[in-house]
């Protein structure tokens, strides 16, 4: 494969969806493209563009292999479909989406996979998973003790992004990693 992953992750409300939107919107035509994902939650449900599979289709879909990456979380199923390793072979930049969970099973499918970590400060995580509107006070707080270790590869080159502040901030910065080879 001529082409790059890069694995865009990090906890619920940290903004990943908008930052992704935030480069999508300054990187449309170019050599960068934005994976879906394929997702057991109903299309939209919880704002993210993503493509709803049932379980019963998801399950199939997984046993013919159709699955670059999968994984579950929260009840829900999601996947990243087989045809991102057409874009790289392509020799595109492909951008996923994926679980911290999930981290090091994708580096070690990707070995030069580039992995972006974007996280926020408690109170601001706090505050975007409220307003959501999707949870429960109680499984918010749950959801922000629950901080999910992960482990990369020492290979894997890692960028920590901080979006407590302003989006420009912090979508200069993944722009950054989206455009340098």
């Amino acid at each position: 494969m001529t082409g790059r992953i890069v694995y865009v992750m990090g906890p619920s409300g940290a903004g990943k969806d908008t930052l992704l939107e935030f480069a999508r919107a300054r990187l449309s035509g170019s050599r960068v493209v934005f994976a879906h994902r394929y997702i057991t939650r109903p299309a939209g449900a919880g704002g993210e563009n993503h493509v709803h599979l049932s379980h019963e289709e998801f399950g199939a879909r997984a046993d013919l292999g159709l699955f670059a990456l999968q994984w579950s979380s929260h009840g829900l199923r999601y996947g990243i479909g087989i045809e991102i390793e057409t874009w790289m072979d392509r020799g595109v930049t492909v951008v996923v989406s994926g679980s911290r969970e999930n981290a090091g099973e994708a580096a070690a499918r990707y070995p030069t996979l580039t992995a972006v970590h974007i996280d926020a400060r408690p109170d601001v995580l706090a505050a975007r998973l409220t307003a959501r509107g999707r949870e429960s006070i109680d499984d918010v707080r749950a959801r922000l003790a629950r901080r999910v270790p992960f482990a990369l590869p020492p290979h894997v080159a890692l960028t920590k992004i901080d979006n407590s502040g302003a989006i420009d901030e912090a979508g200069q910065a993944l722009l950054e990693v989206l455009t340098t080879a």
